[in-house]
């Protein structure tokens, strides 16, 4: 299974003109993240998580031809903006996107994206295949899909594991139930949005306990502001097994 990064960062963390911090005045190409979103693919399957306002330009330079199916992870807009960029892969592939969310982002898609989902559609928008998901394990082809409860604040979400990948972002409290599903994971990717406390997001400490309890062989911070500083001090600050991702960033599962 092959993992890509299109995006490690957050609204807070994209470049900005006439911004002078950290993260969009550093010449080093680990501080310049786009929104969070990884592309999983396996033997067939190839499934993006998120597509948020950057869906576009991530797949663009990502050089990605072809897309069987968007999991959302939750309705936030830095997490489905880029829905409607779907589009070029119905006209490439001659197919609806499988679309697989929980029933309430269902609803705020339908009522984000309204002519997606209209009864009489305009000619060329994106066409989507919509199923409703739960916390129950299920399949993209022969890709089995084990969905995480997360809380983002008050916000229920989702994270997914997906064999020996799990993938945790926008969240900042797991239950020791949810634990249980992720024990045994080799590698697990966490959101760390800054080092300060934060009301919907785990912390840097936060995230480094969560990884330590767990213990994958390898994990990754991911969602990460301007405000954690530049990656390479960070990387510093990190045991030998957790590492700041990276937009581009690709790992063999």
């Amino acid at each position: 299974m092959k993992i890509t990064f299109l995006g490690t960062g957050t609204s807070q963390g994209v470049p900005v003109i006439g911004c002078h911090c950290t993260g969009c005045a550093s010449l080093d190409e680990h501080d310049k993240r786009l929104r969070s979103s990884v592309l999983v693919e396996h033997e067939e399957q190839v499934v993006v998580i998120d597509t948020g306002p950057d869906f576009r330009q991530q797949m663009l330079r990502t050089g990605v031809s072809k897309l069987n199916a968007v999991l959302f992870t939750h309705e936030h807009r830095d997490h489905i903006a880029g829905l409607d960029d779907i589009r070029a892969f119905n006209y490439i592939q001659k197919s609806p996107m499988d679309v697989f969310a929980e029933e309430r982002v269902m609803r705020a898609l339908n009522s984000g994206f309204p002519y997606v989902f209209a009864e009489k559609k305009y000619p060329g928008i994106p066409q989507v295949r919509m199923h409703p998901i739960t916390t129950d394990p299920f399949f993209i082809g022969a890709m089995e899909i084990v969905p995480i409860r997360l809380m983002h604040y008050r916000l229920p979400v989702l994270g997914f594991r997906i064999g020996d990948f799990g993938y945790l972002t926008d969240a900042n409290y797991i239950s020791e139930a949810e634990k249980e599903k992720l024990f045994g994971v080799k590698y697990l990717v966490v959101n760390a949005l800054r080092k300060e406390a934060h009301i919907s997001h785990f912390t840097l400490s936060q995230a480094v306990a969560l990884i330590e309890e767990l213990s994958p062989r390898m994990a990754y911070l991911t969602h990460i502001s301007h405000q954690m500083g530049p990656a390479a001090e960070l990387e510093k600050e990190l045991p030998s097994q957790i590492r700041p991702a990276y937009d581009g960033l690709v790992l063999e599962v």
